[in-house]
């Protein structure tokens, strides 16, 4: 085992960590100040209950055996997860593999969640975080990363535009569909309460997501450099590119666009990190924020779904689009056999295979996660009462407040 890509390792794994709490400062920050708590509670959970599935049996499923779908139970809490060797050829041993890929469940799991807040009972949704985790990430990871049948179709995904940020971003859309609009949705203009939380937030997840992003070359090596790069000039230009659109479109350049921009820059490139150039990386991250921009502004309201936090505007367009790019702009060099590179390098079959993936990952992420939160919704209910939700899940939810006063409760 290489001394220097261990250390690394361990480092990413930390950062990716630290992710989910930056998500819970952006979150928080732009939900409403009477549930604060409650969405910064629901963002973190999945520190909880993602750790413990993961060893008990998300590790075994999603990189045991060599199944389509599924992975195999062989290694259920960690059962002969080597901590000295590799069974995958890494530079690292199995068992920091295993701790590197957990934070990948937790942040993807919190990522969706922004799609409820404000109306969702937090009973359910715990219960909703273990089966989709079951269900829809683990088979995912397998699918994908653990030579399933998306690898055998000639999927490419270098950090998880796929695995993470479809299967949330369209499971978040579904999620908010079935639950139901916030009470007061269309009638209250529903702004962030905390702009510097806002800020927090994208800034470490910008931080964490080098790990996340530079850290899935698994070795300390020229490809995590590179994928770092083009990480950093993806969020960038996306960044860049949504303060020029909001100058242009509403005269004005808000923080909150601003950091929505980066981390649709972050999104878009997670797939392609480690497969494209950099000067596609910037371009990448140019189009992905009219894209979301579009998505957020103008598709959802006429579509007139509530997704409170736009995951899905954000996660699951930018994921979308994000792949596409990968499909297209692929380096020969970067290629994973050297041959399975972009369209505009003359190869339209990693173009198709992507389309596919893509179609079969939203249409499993769909359908999958309906049935749970259908099921779940049949036996106990998922929205608090429109009382409770009038007074806040804070202190309904939760009997505390980000902001006491010596007056009372805040609203």
């Amino acid at each position: 085992m290489d001394t220097g890509s261990t250390a690394f390792i361990l480092i990413c794994s930390a950062m990716v960590c630290l992710m989910t709490p930056a998500l819970a400062f952006f979150y928080g920050g732009l939900g409403r100040r009477k549930n604060v708590i409650n969405t910064m509670m629901m963002s973190v959970l999945p520190l909880a209950i993602a750790s413990l599935l993961w060893v008990v049996a998300g590790y075994s499923l999603s990189f045991g055996g060599q199944g389509y779908f599924f992975g195999n139970i062989s290694h259920l809490f960690l059962h002969g997860v080597s901590e000295t060797t590799s069974s995958r050829g890494l530079a690292i041993t199995d068992l920091l593999f295993s701790a590197f890929q957990m934070m990948f469940s937790i942040i993807s799991v919190a990522i969706l969640t922004g799609s409820v807040v404000g109306r969702m009972r937090f009973t359910p949704l715990a219960i909703f975080i273990v089966f989709w985790l079951l269900l829809v990430y683990y088979p995912f990871a397998h699918m994908v990363w653990g030579d399933g049948i998306l690898a055998k179709w000639g999927t490419i995904d270098f950090a998880g535009g796929d695995v993470v940020h479809i299967t949330s971003g369209v499971s978040a859309l579904v999620l908010a569909i079935v639950v139901g609009k916030r009470r007061d949705y269309g009638i209250l203009e529903h702004r962030p309460h905390n702009v510097p939380f806002v800020l927090l937030g994208a800034g470490l997840l910008w931080f964490g997501w080098f790990g996340f992003n530079a850290g899935s070359a698994l070795a300390a090596n020229g490809l995590a450099g590179h994928a770092l790069v083009t990480t950093h000039v993806s969020a960038a230009a996306a960044m860049f590119s949504w303060i020029a659109l909001e100058k242009y479109v509403i005269g004005h350049p808000t923080l909150v666009g601003a950091s929505t921009g980066l981390v649709a820059g972050l999104v878009a490139i997670t797939p392609g990190a480690g497969f494209v150039s950099i000067w596609s990386s910037i371009l990448i991250g140019a189009m992905v924020s009219p894209v979301c921009f579009y998505a957020i502004s103008v598709l959802k309201k006429h579509t007139d779904y509530d997704d409170a936090l736009d995951v899905f505007g954000c996660h699951g367009v930018g994921g979308i689009f994000g792949g596409l790019c990968t499909a297209v702009f692929t380096t020969p060099n970067l290629a994973l056999d050297k041959a399975n590179f972009g369209l505009i390098y003359g190869n339209a079959r990693l173009f198709v295979v992507t389309v596919l993936a893509i179609v079969f990952t939203v249409t499993w992420s769909g359908l999958v996660t309906y049935g749970i939160i259908k099921v779940i919704g049949h036996y106990i209910p998922l929205r608090v009462s429109d009382c409770d939700e009038a007074i806040g899940l804070d202190d309904c939810e939760h009997k505390e407040t980000a902001y006491p006063t010596f007056m009372g409760m805040d609203s």
